[in-house]
């Protein structure tokens, strides 16, 4: 019989229940008892969800108040001192959110501490917590979360698979706190603790384990083979009895496939949306009582899956494989869709008959294991309602593909190199040493939101919301002008989304009401959908940046967002080439530039935080992407005189495998997270010698943590280790869209005091 599994599901509840309890907590009205009990809630329902579906393997452990891998390494002891816990039992929750999120003021004897770094996982928009190890860690088992969720589970007759990052893949992702130890040269110490997770999980009454190790599908360190060989030895014989799933996604195993089929595991989980290609080799590498689970369901997408076309291919597989040992699941965890289209009433039928989000692709699962198992006939009803809907959309004439045929390379070129741009646009601004500046929003406080959906409802007329935002507008430009920075930003009161924003007013875009996604953190996201061509009917920033560069005579930041993160923080369209479609945004982008250029507006910023979140993991096809991703910046932003200074703004990514890429982007002036590094990430700036300027971020604003003048002066004295003090620029790491006016306002003129020291230090 075949299996039908999923290999993790959406923690944040249908109507985002998860955000509303921690946030809660973090604001002292839910108490952790509380916070548990809607996390215990919110588990509850999913099990029942998966169950309903007809998913035989359900995934446990997948849950996290914050993120997974935060939670792995609190549970294996990897507890950085600063954090105030004392070494005894398990990490507390406040413990693991300070580790998340920095502490203010010191605690239990502990100085206050800034937040654990944090980067994206893999290419995509969700973020980790970067375990933070080093030679002294003394790895042990503090709390077997994976055990209790098997427990948990059966307290409801529920037998669940639990989800286990793997030891190679952890240490593969930690960072090591001299920078020079191997990381793999920790994995004795650290398999004890795996192995004491896995003879509990046993215990507590789990048939099968999965071990995630998604690093066995990247170009992997030397060492890392025998690695895994380690490794997995002594996990085969921790738990005799404990079937092991080990489990790979966002793409194929390629030159990886011999590690991970010598390795002494029950079953193997391939992802065949990413890695279709690496099918054949994988069949004629495993043994005939290996289990192979099959990732036919795009777990990172919202596309309706083919099911007869997909059905063929697990007949073939079955064909040469016998009749068992087969599983059916998601390409990768479904954490990173939307739970159900149910609440989309709104949405175009067209459209809707084509997508599936994460109750959906359960459906498509469960029918794919049953329609193998059991012929056409038992699944007939989805089988036609699957063909209407493929038919249906390659018939649409809205997708005919508009190629951009008019570009040519002269396009993506700007008139001179950045020293004679850069002298025309210090001639034209006339900005102090070590400039200060926002990245781009003001909080979105509690006004702005209530704003915001009043006009939606029709309670407030359009022109009443825009003379608020106006309002909302004109205090921040003063405020900003008061406290001394020197390049301002309009703090984009009006905007809801810096993607979606955007999107509303470009062709080619859908948007969902109810399709939030996890980010990081309680930061929950709702992508659009590219399901056409785009292009940009008509102006959509100009108004408001001429707006607020008339309230002032510093200069005001045009803001937009850049083609490369509109394209890659959506659910994009499969039936034509990325970079068709990233070509396609930018030629729109390119025309909102001209416009906001011919208004006046000098600077003008275009954000791409997602650069790096688009690099394939695989070294061999990065070239290519990083060659059309530059080129398309370059096409948005190129066409402005000598004297326009183009910025654009990059966070949480390592820069290494990309900084010859982003000196190709050719942006006038680049702003980058580095405040959780300490300024570490420069690093690549340094070897490379990029030659434009550069703003490193003094201020992390994903903590609530504010830090002190002395602290951001103590990071732009870092800097200025890495970078010449003339192209260096003082700014936070990203925008305060987030934050609260109350650590804005000091935290802000803490930076203009930062900046102000180091200009009298250069005297």
């Amino acid at each position: 019989m075949t299996i039908a599994a999923t290999l993790g599901y959406p923690r944040i509840g249908p109507r985002r229940e998860w955000k509303a309890a921690l946030e809660a907590h973090w604001a002292g009205t839910l108490d952790a008892p509380g916070l548990d009990a809607a996390g215990a809630a919110l588990r509850s329902r999913a099990r029942a969800t998966q169950r309903g579906a007809g998913i035989g393997h359900i995934a446990s452990a997948d849950f996290a108040l914050y993120d997974h891998v935060l939670e792995t390494a609190a549970a294996l002891g990897a507890i950085p001192d600063r954090y105030g816990w004392d070494g005894q039992g398990p990490a507390s929750l406040a413990t693991i959110f300070a580790m998340a999120r920095g502490t203010r003021g010191a605690t239990a004897g502990h100085a206050e501490a800034p937040a654990m770094e944090m980067t994206k996982w893999f290419d995509t928009n969700y973020h980790y917590l970067v375990p933070r190890i080093s030679a002294a860690t003394r790895f042990r088992l503090l709390q077997n979360r994976w055990a209790d969720a098997v427990a948990e589970g059966l307290a409801e007759n529920c037998r669940t698979r639990p989800v286990l990052l793997g030891p190679v893949s952890f240490l593969l992702l930690s960072k090591m706190d001299d920078g020079t130890t191997p990381p793999l040269s920790l994995l004795e110490g650290l398999l004890p603790a795996y192995e004491a997770a896995l003879r509990g999980i046993a215990e507590a009454g789990a048939s099968w384990v999965q071990i995630d190790e998604p690093c066995l599908v990247t170009d992997l360190p030397a060492g890392a083979a025998a690695a895994y060989a380690l490794a997995f030895r002594r996990l085969a014989d921790a738990a005799p009895g404990l079937k092991l799933l080990l489990a790979t996604y966002f793409g194929g195993l390629r030159d990886n496939l011999p590690i991970a089929a010598t390795l002494p595991v029950d079953g193997l989980h391939l992802d065949l949306t990413r890695g279709r290609d690496g099918l054949e080799p994988a069949l004629d590498a495993l043994p005939p009582d290996r289990w192979l689970s099959l990732g036919v369901v795009d777990g990172r997408n919202v596309w309706r899956n083919d099911l007869r076309a997909t059905l063929a291919m697990l007949r073939d597989v079955r064909a040469r494989r016998g009749d068992r040992h087969l599983m059916v699941a998601p390409s990768c965890s479904l954490l990173h869709v939307p739970h159900s289209l149910a609440r989309e009433d709104a949405m175009d039928p067209a459209l809707k008959r084509r997508l599936a989000f994460a109750d959906e692709k359960l459906a498509e699962v469960a029918a794919l294991a049953r329609g193998l198992d059991e012929g056409d006939g038992a699944i007939a009803a989805a089988l036609v309602d699957s063909d209407r809907a493929m038919a249906e959309w390659r018939a649409d004439p809205r997708l005919q593909n508009v190629k951009a045929a008019a570009v040519t390379p002269d396009m993506a070129q700007r008139k001179s190199g950045y020293p004679l741009r850069a002298a025309a646009q210090q001639q034209r601004l006339n900005l102090p040493p070590f400039p200060v500046t926002s990245i781009g929003s003001f909080p979105q406080t509690a006004e702005v939101r209530q704003a915001r959906a009043a006009a939606a409802r029709g309670a407030i007329s359009a022109d009443d919301y825009d003379t608020r935002m106006r309002a909302l507008t004109a205090e921040a430009i003063a405020w900003q002008e008061a406290e001394g920075v020197d390049v301002l930003v309009h703090g984009e009161f009006e905007r809801n989304d810096m993607v979606k924003y955007f999107g509303e007013r470009l062709s080619g875009y859908a948007f969902t009401k109810h399709g939030w996604v996890q980010s990081y953190g309680s930061r929950c996201v709702a992508p659009p959908i590219i399901w056409g061509n785009v292009s940009r009917p008509e102006p959509m920033t100009v108004e408001w940046a001429r707006y607020a560069q008339s309230l002032t005579d510093k200069p005001v930041k045009g803001m937009l967002t850049g083609p490369v993160t509109m394209l890659f923080w959506a659910f994009v369209r499969e039936d034509i080439p990325r970079r068709e479609v990233c070509t396609q945004i930018a030629l729109a982008l390119r025309e909102e530039v001209a416009d906001l250029e011919r208004a006046g507006i000098a600077i003008i910023q275009i954000d791409e935080p997602a650069f790096r979140e688009g690099l394939p993991l695989r070294r061999a096809d990065q070239a290519d992407y990083l060659d059309w991703a530059a080129f398309c910046f370059r096409l948005s932003a190129s066409s402005v005189a000598d004297a326009t200074q183009i910025h654009t703004h990059m966070c949480y990514a390592e820069f290494n495998d990309i900084i010859g890429a982003i000196a190709e982007m050719d942006a006038d002036v680049i702003s980058i997270e580095t405040t959780r590094s300490r300024m570490e990430l420069l690093g690549a700036f340094t070897r490379f010698d990029y030659p434009n300027a550069i703003g490193p971020g003094v201020w992390d604003i994903h903590s609530p943590r504010v830090p002190g003048a002395e602290e951001m002066t103590e990071l732009l004295r870092l800097a200025t280790v890495h970078l010449p003090r003339e192209r260096l620029w003082v700014n936070p790491d990203c925008g305060c869209k987030t934050r609260g006016w109350a650590e804005v306002k000091p935290a802000m003129r803490n930076l203009v005091a930062a900046a102000r020291v180091l200009r009298a230090e250069a005297v």
